[in-house]
Formats: C-alpha cells, structure tokens, sequence
C-alpha cells in the first residue's frame, strides 16, 4: 500500500510556510495520526528564491501554479493564495483534475463557495476549508461534527482579530480609533490596506459560510448586513462600559422558524459574558445548540501556526479517506447535498434587538420631556437613561438610551423623530445590543 500523500502547495506566504512548518516539526505525529507520510511535493510561487528557501531542494517548484494543479502524482492541492480571481481559476482547474482541495480562502468560499461545492461532487473530491474561519479555532469541524446532534439555534462570533485588537485598544488604553488602527498595523495586525477588516467584509465572509453550515441554507454572503468599527467613537466605548457592556465587532446569525437573520456590526455585550472579555488579536465564536445548549471556541484567528494547524488539520482528514477511495463521510456543508434548503433572509429592519442610542441634545429644560414623549408615543419603553455632563463650552449634553426588545425599523422611525426636534444637534449614534443568554 502506497504511505505517501503528495501535497502540491499554492503560494509560499504566510500560511503556506506556516504550513510546511507544521508538516514538519509535527510529521511523526502525522503519521502516527495517519499511518501515512504526508510531504509537500511541489510548490507553486513566483518568487523563486523564497520557494526555495521555505521548501528546500527535495520539493518541485512551479512558477505557474497551473501546472501544478495538473501534475499526476500530487493527491492534494493546497491553495492559500487568497482573494477571488486567479485563486477561484486554479481551485477549478484542480477539481477538474480530480485533486482534493484544501483552501484558507474565505472570500473564496463565501462568494463562489456554491459553484465550488456543485463541482467538487461532481468530480466525487472534496473541498476542504477549515482554515478560512477563525484560523486555528476548529470552529467548522465542531458545527459539522462535534454538535452534528443538534439544530443550531444561533451563532455569535469575534470573527476578525484586527477589528478587536483596534476596540481593545480604543477601550484599554483611551486611544482613538485612527491611532489604535495606525498601532494596529505597525505591529502586524492590520493591512497597510485595511478596508476589509474594519469595515466588517472579511467578518461577513466568515458568518456566511458559519450560517450556511448551522442551517443547511446556501451560501449568501449578499444576504448580510454589514457594518464596521470606522465611525465607532471612544465616547460610545466608554459610555457602554458605564453601563455594564463592551462593544465587539460581531458577526451573529440566527434562525428562527425557518427565517434567518446573517449580520455584522459593533455589538453591545454584557461585561460579565465571557466573549466580551475576548481581547486584543484573538477570535471566539458563541454557538447555541438546542440540546447543548452554549458552546464558546477561542484561540488565534490568524497568524503562520494558528492558520496552518487548520489547513494541515484538513490535509489529515482526506489523508485518512484516500485508501477507501471516499472523499470524507461529512458532507461539504455539514447537510446532505439534497437537503441544503433556500429559507428567507431577515432584513435587517425587521430584526428585533434591544438599542442603545447617544442622542446629543442643546442643555435645555423640557428636553428629556421631549424625547420621551417621542417613545410613549410609538409604545416603546425605555430601560435606562443617563444624562452626561454638559460638554466643554458649547452647552451640548449627551443623552444616553437603552430601549427594550424592539424591531429596527420603529427604533428607526423614533431616531427621526428625535433627530427632527429642534433642540438636536447631532446625528443619533444607534449601536445594537446581544444578550447572548438565550
């Protein structure tokens, strides 16, 4: 019987030498794991003297990763080049050749991940991509696997390491978000171009494919709504923790009688929930289960190691099926093909959260008068309501709201309300608020 697995390797960057270190440092372990010896055959990376520096002289290097995706010998191809253009071409031409893919491409997956997944059964390979979530939390293995018994009832996740070491940073050390960022990105956690991060996009390709395996629903990443931490101020941090939360940057899908809510935003959660004392850098994803109830992941979501333990960890999974000549018994999705079910997506006008709002009003008698009535008026209570202290010289105080459990689109009626009163002098700042107790 043949023990060795041929890995053809795409891109030689942070995660790919991550990934030859572990196979590495860790191959007796593999092997006891797998009973086969598990070796990068060939490389695919354009800079030739940094392939052969990571990959040493026994290993093929490709300049084009084409003709890696169609060598006969390799069994697995490794993609960790990233983004959605010649990466989505080189994933195709790889399934067509009947090689098992393994990916760390989360957009990837998030935006083509369907056409992806029909090809890979047609072809009767698997699609691997453990990685392209939450790094080295096995957050996808556990929703597959570990709470296979239950119907997932919701999930909330730090899905985005650079977007929490920023509000760790904002909150801990009273910086403002532009400096926290600038930090951020000297000390490696954020790209010189940041965009995806901080606005929320790279955490909505993650709870898209989180959603899409807890609900047996399609891939959607349209669905989402999305939202990032770019106009979030230290004021409504510091405000927040006065009241007893911290703002994260959540992605959160729930479903609830077939209909499905898939969003991304700063998030108010209770000091005293473990999540919210996830800081600096790291990722953590809250599921609920409805027999096991809460379940939390933590670890590194990025970084050479943390990422490559996923990828590598995948690597394992097919090494352990190729003799039976089976793919994997776990379906791509965690469901069976035949059962992945279109439900409606909830706008997100007609979710139901509890808000908290910074209503900055001129310092006049009446004015609390005010905004009250404009609640009474649509039936809305009020749980808590603080006035600050007025700001330094242009009379303008801050009023701070939190509602009850409402639907978006009256808290947003009420907001215009508010903002229409002549006393207002700002723009309500509205922040939604999870319990993540239930």
């Amino acid at each position: 019987m043949e023990n060795n697995i041929n890995v053809g390797l795409i891109g030689a960057g942070t995660v790919g030498s991550g990934t030859y270190k572990v196979l590495k440092e860790n191959f007796s372990e593999i092997y006891r794991k797998t009973g086969k010896k598990i070796v990068i055959f060939a490389l695919a990376e354009k800079n030739i003297k940094r392939a052969k520096e990571i990959a040493g002289d026994e290993t093929i290097i490709f300049q084009d990763a084409f003709d890696l995706v169609k060598h006969k010998d390799i069994n697995i191809v490794v993609e960790l080049i990233g983004g959605t253009g010649i990466s989505k071409d080189l994933v195709i031409e790889a399934i067509k050749n009947k090689k098992h893919v393994v990916t760390a491409n989360k957009a990837l997956i998030a935006m083509h991940g369907e056409d992806l997944i029909d090809l890979a059964n047609d072809h009767n390979v698997a699609l691997c991509y453990e990685a392209a979530v939450a790094g080295g939390i096995p957050i996808i293995k556990s929703l597959r696997e570990g709470l296979a018994a239950n119907k997932i009832e919701w999930i909330a996740g730090i899905l985005n390491g650079t977007t929490n070491y920023i509000l760790t940073e904002m909150k801990e050390n009273n910086l403002a978000f532009d400096v926290a960022l600038k930090q951020a990105q000297d000390l490696g956690f954020a790209e010189a171009d940041p965009t995806f991060d901080i606005e929320g996009v790279d955490a909505a390709h993650k709870i898209t494919i989180l959603a899409s395996i807890a609900f047996g629903i399609p891939i959607n990443f349209n669905a989402a709504h999305i939202e990032g931490i770019s106009n979030l101020t230290q004021k409504d941090i510091i405000y927040a923790e006065e009241l007893g939360y911290r703002i994260k940057l959540l992605g959160i899908t729930k479903c609830n009688n077939d209909v499905v809510e898939l969003r991304v935003h700063p998030t108010l959660i209770p000091e005293k929930r473990l999540v919210a004392n996830v800081d600096g850098p790291m990722n953590a994803v809250l599921v609920k289960g409805n027999m096991v109830g809460p379940t939390l992941y933590y670890g590194a979501g990025a970084g050479s190691e943390a990422t490559a333990s996923a990828v590598v960890a995948d690597i394992i999974d097919l090494a352990r099926n190729l003799d039976s000549n089976k793919t994997t018994s776990i379906p791509i999705l965690g469901f069976i093909q035949s059962e992945i079910k279109t439900k409606k997506m909830l706008s997100i006008d007609d979710t139901v959260c509890e808000f908290y709002l910074r209503i900055s009003m001129s310092n006049e008698s009446g004015v609390l008068a005010k905004i009250t009535q404009v609640f009474a008026k649509h039936s809305i209570s009020i749980d808590a309501m603080v006035q600050k202290e007025i700001q330094e010289n242009d009379g303008i105080v801050d009023i701070i709201l939190v509602t009850s459990t409402m639907v978006e689109k009256e808290i947003n009626k009420i907001i215009y309300e508010v903002e229409a009163l002549p006393e207002n002098k700002d723009k309500v700042i509205k922040l939604r608020i999870e319990q993540l107790n239930r």
